[in-house]
């Protein structure tokens, strides 16, 4: 009588150590949105535009390396989309929520009743179970309060505009339009990278060079700004998105 051994394959270690250093690299997050608001505390607004930017590189490249690297399957012992979604919330949310605190961008009165709902209704968007739907869409107002911030921060509008525009955000939150993903877009796709990969490329430019950034780079932004909620809020996308 024969006895079969069954073979167990071992373990690529090279993938393994690329794709825990991929959650490595998203956990990098929390560091630099703590270095952004000691900036903030410390009153360095060029710093904490810094520390702003390489937290959303972070972001931008790490779903990516995370489908490189596979990390569902060589790291499956980490929730990624968990941590990515806490680093997020700090980010995007936390940050910009204190900043808006301790600058002068919005009436007195009004500064902590606005962060406050930031972090509420933010906190909604982030725990809704379709918050990223199926075919790669945000829903809701997607929580962009770190680039509302920037915008506040570069082009010095009255205090009650800002408060007026984040109000709005605000209540975007819960309106259920499908906002894009630019890097998983199926719609435009080619287009929509080239100009999001610009619209980056010309902002980041922009936000090192203050207090001293040319006046006509927040204005020009704003095109891609437009472009970016006409392709969410067409018919004709939302239907192709679904479809796909």
């Amino acid at each position: 009588m024969t006895t079969s051994v069954i073979s167990v394959p071992k373990p690529n270690m090279l993938r393994m150590i690329a794709a825990w250093g991929v959650h490595l690299f998203t956990a990098t997050g929390a560091i630099w949105g703590l270095l952004g608001i000691f900036a903030v505390f410390e009153g360095d607004y060029k710093m904490m535009i810094v520390w702003m930017i390489v937290a959303m590189l972070v972001d931008g490249f790490d779903g990516t390396l995370a489908r490189w690297a596979n990390v569902k399957k060589y790291a499956s012992g980490l929730d990624g989309a968990l941590l990515d979604n806490i680093l997020d919330y700090l980010n995007y949310v936390l940050v910009p929520a204190i900043f808006m605190i301790h600058t002068d961008l919005l009436p007195e009165s009004v500064k902590w009743l606005t962060a406050s709902l930031i972090l509420l209704s933010s906190a909604y968007q982030f725990t809704q179970t379709d918050a990223k739907t199926d075919d790669h869409h945000f829903k809701g107002f997607p929580s962009y309060w770190n680039v509302a911030a920037l915008y506040m921060l570069l082009m010095n509008l009255p205090p009650w505009v800002n408060f007026g525009f984040l109000m709005l955000f605000n209540i975007m939150v819960f309106i259920p339009v499908k906002y894009i993903y630019p890097s998983r877009n199926n719609y435009l796709r080619t287009l929509t990278l080239v100009l999001t990969y610009l619209y980056g490329v010309i902002g980041v430019w922009g936000l090192l060079q203050y207090p001293n950034q040319p006046n006509w780079v927040a204005w020009a932004s704003l095109i891609y700004v437009a472009y970016y909620l006409v392709l969410s809020l067409i018919p004709k996308h939302n239907k192709t998105a679904h479809a796909n």
